[in-house]
């Protein structure tokens, strides 16, 4: 199992390495399937996981430069209490329609992965000397940070799949910038959705080696990702997502008693 948690630690840390976001989404099933981890356990490991390596990923951005931080702060106030909410509601849902909906949510982002970037909607949002209007933005910058924190509540994820393309649409970043700031947000959320989940079993020694390896690559993803193209990444790892979620989909609904309880 531990063998397991470290090769899917460096899948998920070079996800978020590479794209300042998506590795969250597979933390979850790789935590329940390939380590074994009951879901009430999986989804705070996942989100203290998701928050190191993110951390962890930012430290290159950080010389760059790149970190818009009043824009990260906006989305990290609106999401803290919405990871409350969310993981309140996470508490009523059965943990087979819970890995649904989070298969759900893997096919969507793995869709919006596959799409190429459409619209110019960060025009509205820029004044004519292109800083960012927060008159005009601040709404919608709200609204995009409290259902981010909500995911983040009640799945474990950190949200960057939804991050990236709200700061590039709607407040009009460029990539390099989007990918940085989204990182910064992803670590202010993990850690209110880990508060959120402060009473769950943790199991430490498979977290501590998930985690490590995790954090590893996703350092030197933050360094491949000016080397690499952005294109083919993003619809590789999308093509993982939908293949994994279509397994969880699979085994939710044919054999949730294979679902790992302990």
């Amino acid at each position: 199992m531990l063998v397991a948690a470290a090769l899917a630690g460096l899948l998920i840390g070079l996800a978020l390495g590479l794209l300042g976001a998506g590795g969250s989404i597979l933390a979850v099933p790789a935590l329940v399937y390939a380590a074994g981890q009951p879901l009430a356990s999986a989804i705070p490991a996942s989100l203290l996981i998701v928050g190191v390596s993110s951390a962890a990923a930012v430290v290159p951005r950080l010389r760059a430069g790149t970190v818009r931080w009043p824009v990260a702060l906006v989305f990290g106030a609106a999401g803290v209490p919405a990871a409350f909410a969310g993981a309140a509601l996470g508490r009523l849902v059965p943990p087979r329609f819970l890995l649904l909906g989070f298969a759900v949510l893997m096919a969507v982002v793995a869709v919006r992965m596959l799409r190429e970037p459409t619209g110019t909607g960060a025009a509205a949002c820029r004044t004519n000397g292109g800083r960012v209007d927060w008159r005009a933005c601040l709404p919608k910058a709200l609204a995009a940070g409290i259902a981010v924190g909500l995911l983040t509540g009640l799945f474990g994820v950190g949200g960057g799949f939804l991050i990236v393309p709200a700061l590039t649409l709607l407040l009009g970043l460029d990539a390099g910038e989007a990918v940085a700031t989204s990182l910064v947000i992803i670590v202010l959320n993990s850690a209110a959705g880990l508060a959120a989940h402060a009473d769950a079993p943790l199991d430490w020694t498979t977290t501590g080696v998930f985690g490590a390896a995790a954090v590893l690559t996703a350092l030197a993803g933050g360094r491949l990702a000016r080397r690499l193209p952005a294109r083919t990444i993003r619809r590789g790892f999308a093509c993982l997502v939908l293949v994994i979620a279509a397994g969880i989909a699979v085994t939710a609904i044919v054999a949730p008693a294979t679902l790992p309880t302990r």
